[in-house]
């Protein structure tokens, strides 16, 4: 099964960009995986109210989705399982025999409600508020880690 995970927008910090690339480099020993940061959306408003940027950035994320694949929304409104559960659900969905799984993160006020229709499930990764550049390196750290709980490797202590 290949993996996603796609954003919106660059990563600015320097420090998430190399913790972010750590984890990619990662994950690259145990399936396909793909990292893709979208371009922000262009805004005439310099205030742009979180509508009018998510319905902008909508157009960008349904066009790096293709019909086949299994989208999953990282929204805070979504099921948040705990890592080893993560790992089953990760497995669950290889035996299912999904090709691709998607994991989209949104911009900073989340996903138009067009997006939304696109996902077949929605994960959140913590009951916490992070900033949508900072959930980028969580999420491929755990997807790391889910990795290596399915192999039973001692990265994970339970």
């Amino acid at each position: 099964m290949r993996i996603s995970l796609i954003v919106i927008g660059k990563t600015s910090a320097p420090w998430l960009r190399e913790g972010i690339q750590e984890y990619v480099g990662r994950l690259a020993r145990y399936a396909p995986f793909r990292y893709v940061e979208l371009p922000d959306a262009k805004l005439r408003s310099s205030k742009p109210s979180p509508d009018q940027l998510q319905a902008a950035e909508a157009p960008i994320l349904i066009k790096a989705l293709a019909d086949a694949d299994h989208v999953v929304l990282l929204d805070e409104h979504g099921k948040q399982p705990r890592s080893v559960e993560l790992a089953k659900w990760m497995e669950d969905r290889h035996h299912r025999g999904i090709r691709h799984l998607a994991l989209v993160i949104g911009g900073a006020y989340g996903f138009a409600p067009e997006v939304k229709t696109k996902a077949n499930e929605k994960l959140a990764l913590s009951s916490l508020t992070f900033s949508h550049q900072m959930i980028r390196l969580l999420a491929v750290e755990q997807l790391y880690r889910a990795q290596t709980i399915l192999r039973g490797e001692p990265y994970h202590h339970e």
